[in-house]
């Protein structure tokens, strides 16, 4: 399992990545510190990841934004992508599933939460399913 992570706070980039290798250690967690470093990973020979987590708040652009551009593009459009941030706004949430957004996780600041949650999105995941 290959999964992208997408913030701009390296301490949540590392504590995503630390649950995500407690559930599985063979996974494989790329991380990219801004949404322009996400897409332009995307493009280059790395591979590809079964999910991109995605921030919504970041500067320059945010993850709203990029998951527009992920969506445009046919080579990664159908990736599914979970929105990872500390937004509990409805409209705001709601807004993200119309975008395209596979989930929306709201960041927990417990670990054991976290793996917990990661383990529901990945057993209940479409992707999972196929």
């Amino acid at each position: 399992m290959v999964i992208l992570n997408v913030d701009d706070d390296q301490e949540d980039r590392e504590f995503f990545c630390d649950a995500l290798r407690e559930i599985d250690r063979l996974a494989i967690c790329l991380t990219a510190a801004s949404a322009m470093e996400a897409l332009s990973m995307l493009q280059s020979d790395l591979p590809m990841p079964d999910y991109i987590f995605l921030d919504i708040n970041m500067p320059m652009m945010d993850g709203k934004t990029c998951l527009k551009e992920l969506k445009r593009i046919p080579e990664l459009k159908d990736i599914p992508v979970i929105m990872y941030s500390t937004s509990t706004d409805t409209k705001e949430i709601k807004e993200c599933y119309q975008l395209g957004a596979e989930d929306f996780l709201i960041k927990p600041n417990n670990f054991e939460k976290l793996v917990n949650d990661l383990t529901s999105i990945f057993s209940f995941s479409k992707r999972s399913q196929v």
